[in-house]
């Protein structure tokens, strides 16, 4: 599927649960597209998983290094997330020089960094992805194998949280079924 329209560059805020497949969904509609997307990459003190590349799926940081750039106002948004010390963030840079370049940012963060940076950036498109139940969510949370089960409880007790403010977003995709929520997604881009 391509698609040859042009964007102005422009920010797309997506944001959901973690475990309901946003990364996944994300790679499709870049790849599927045609449009001119670049993912904005997020700065994390988190451990890095089995395969995540440090620059290519978070900059993991130290909490020296995430606190300095904080402090120095690097961050469109930051928080510390599930109350464990853990932080994530939207480097200023990595968004301005996605739209100096004539791309459409994608910018993949949680609830309440969305709504930070949606005040910075009004006129963003927001895309809030969501499973099609909480049992389906579990399940796919469960099948990572990366999770404790104090971890995957506070995940779920955030994705609840999260699903409450889902309205807040101006488009809505259930990923149910990847190839629909694939379709659905750049059509919400295009319109």
């Amino acid at each position: 599927m391509s698609n040859t329209k042009k964007l102005r560059p422009r920010l797309l805020i997506v944001s959901g649960p973690s475990g309901v497949g946003k990364g996944t969904l994300l790679k499709r509609v870049a790849a599927e597209s045609g449009l001119p997307i670049v993912m904005s990459v997020s700065a994390t003190t988190r451990t890095p998983r089995p395969n995540e590349k440090n620059g290519t799926h978070y900059h993991f940081l130290t909490d020296k290094q995430f606190q300095e750039k904080r402090n120095a106002g690097e961050f469109l948004e930051c928080f510390e997330v599930f109350g464990k010390g853990i932080w994530y963030g939207t480097l200023r840079k990595e968004v301005e020089s996605g739209l100096n370049d004539g791309k459409l940012v994608v910018l993949e963060i949680d609830v309440k960094g969305a709504m930070s940076v949606k005040k910075q950036f009004p006129d963003a498109i927001t895309i809030f992805v969501e499973p099609p139940n909480i049992d389906t969510l579990k399940e796919r949370l469960r099948g990572r194998g990366t999770e404790s089960d104090e971890a995957m409880q506070n995940r779920l007790n955030t994705a609840i949280e999260e699903l409450n403010h889902a309205h807040e977003f101006q488009k809505r995709i259930v990923n149910d079924n990847l190839d629909t929520a694939v379709k659905q997604f750049i059509n919400a881009i295009n319109n």
